[in-house]
């Protein structure tokens, strides 16, 4: 969760959230990219590019003191959507079974399905988590290697072998992040209930 010193503006137009749509304008590019003429390399470039957006958002948010609540939506939405993008454009060209590309969407909507029961209690978003950022990093790694593991030669071999080692670790912290979530807004309700007025009815 965000600190007591971290300072939200509601402001749209800032540097960081005009990188953050840049990302977002990239994911249809790259679905495209894998599934049209199949240019693996340009379509490297934008996972690569969209990487280093994603760092710099984040740093020149702080740097700049410009951390928004636009930017906190942005960010985990940017990648989820390029980690979906990506695991069902493998799939479709059979880089990955589908079982692991239904997976992980399968766990997002695990996650979505708690959004209502939270907000009952007043609550607007799922605790944010490290082993969840942990989880993202992990496939956000393992999918380009699996792209270029689709090839010949020693480097795709290799590159192969470390997409598939980063994806079942990617996609077992995943899981693993979700349930953690979801004791998380167990305790959150519990918190709650105990916390408020009984009332007799006297």
């Amino acid at each position: 969760m965000s600190g007591p010193q971290e300072h939200r503006t509601s402001a749209v137009l800032t540097i960081p959230n005009a990188l953050s749509m840049l990302r977002l304008a990239g994911v249809p590019l790259f679905l495209w990219l894998i599934l049209g003429p199949q240019a693996d390399g340009w379509a490297l470039l934008v996972l690569a590019v969209s990487g280093v957006t994603d760092w710099l958002d984040g740093y020149l948010a702080r740097r700049l003191d410009q951390m928004s609540k636009l930017g906190e939506i942005l960010d985990p939405v940017a990648d989820r959507l390029y980690i979906l993008a990506t695991v069902f454009g493998l799939a479709w060209r059979d880089v990955i079974p589908w079982w692991l590309a239904l997976l992980l969407p399968a766990r997002d909507l695990f996650l979505w399905g708690l959004v209502p029961f939270l907000r009952t209690r007043g609550y607007s978003a799922l605790p944010v988590h490290f082993l969840g950022k942990a989880a993202t990093a992990s496939l956000l790694y393992a999918f380009p290697l699996l792209l270029l593991g689709d090839g010949e030669g020693v480097v795709a071999t290799l590159a192969e072998v470390f997409g598939w080692a980063f994806a079942i670790w990617g996609t077992g912290l995943y899981w693993w992040a979700g349930l953690l979530y979801a004791w998380q807004v167990r305790k959150l309700l519990a918190d709650r209930d105990r916390r408020a007025p009984v009332l007799d009815g006297t």
